[in-house]
């Protein structure tokens, strides 16, 4: 039963909301220039600033809404609709949730190092592992999920121990040495013939008109170096895509 609990993914206030408070001011100071006739440059300036603010509202809520919950990218993830996942780096739960909606008769660990990662990305506030359940809870899906703290580059878990693997936004906040070692535990974790699904965040045009390079976590990391590293942990690399503000791959481990 769906507990009536909200869910609450806890990103900082500033990847929804930032935009509005520089709209506030400039909208202010630009009511004040035009009152008091300061230079035209000056009213220009700020209207170039509140205009992009606003475009960069709407790009922020309706290309990437990061608190509210995400879709699964491709149909061709688990088509079975069954068997047992790994979640590497499921955070506050919204890549969990994803899967276990789009999956009902899925099982799911949703596992993280809930360590200072997590505290710099969601706060601080109560334990990360009560947080992660609320939102289990309150999506309707706690009954199909178990907990579990793991570094995602050294897995406590035996080989071949899930039938499917997904990480969301969490293998790019790694070094490159770092992103190889997790692409090599999802590997060794998975059944083989099992899928793996990659969701990183790729800084395409909206995400560059509103943030710059602020949410470039993998830095210059791009398809072709994901798409390299997965094969060479031993993946067959079977579908790329970009959805809005996310670079996703498709993966297979090959079957004996």
């Amino acid at each position: 039963m769906r507990s009536m609990q909200s869910i609450d993914f806890g990103y900082p206030w500033w990847l929804s909301y930032g935009h509005l408070a520089v709209l506030g001011v400039a909208g202010a100071l630009l009511a004040l220039a035009l009152a008091l006739r300061w230079g035209g440059w000056v009213r220009v300036g700020l209207g170039v600033v509140a205009l992009w603010s606003l475009a960069a509202v709407g790009v922020m809520h309706f290309h990437f809404n990061v608190n509210a919950k995400a879709e699964l990218p491709t149909e061709n993830f688990m088509r079975s609709g069954t068997g047992h996942v790994l979640d590497m780096g499921a955070g506050t739960g919204r890549s969990s949730i994803m899967v276990l909606e789009a999956r009902p008769k899925a099982t799911l660990v949703a596992s993280d190092l809930f360590g200072d990662s997590f505290d710099r990305h969601f706060g601080k506030e109560g334990s990360p592992q009560a947080r992660l359940e609320k939102n289990l809870k309150a999506a309707g899906v706690v009954d199909r999920a178990t907990i579990a703290t793991a570094d995602m580059r050294k897995l406590p878990f035996e080989a071949a121990s899930f039938d499917a693997v997904v990480s969301c936004y969490a293998m790019d906040h790694l070094s490159g040495g770092g992103s190889r070692q997790a692409l090599q535990e999802a590997f060794r974790v998975l059944e083989p013939g099992g899928d793996f699904l990659l969701m990183v965040i790729a800084n395409d045009g909206f995400v560059k008109f509103a943030f710059g390079p602020l949410l470039s976590h993998g830095g210059t990391r791009g398809a072709g170096w994901w798409t390299a590293r997965a094969r060479e942990a031993g993946f067959g690399v079977e579908e790329v895509g970009t959805p809005p503000a996310t670079l996703y791959l498709l993966a297979r481990k090959p079957r004996r």
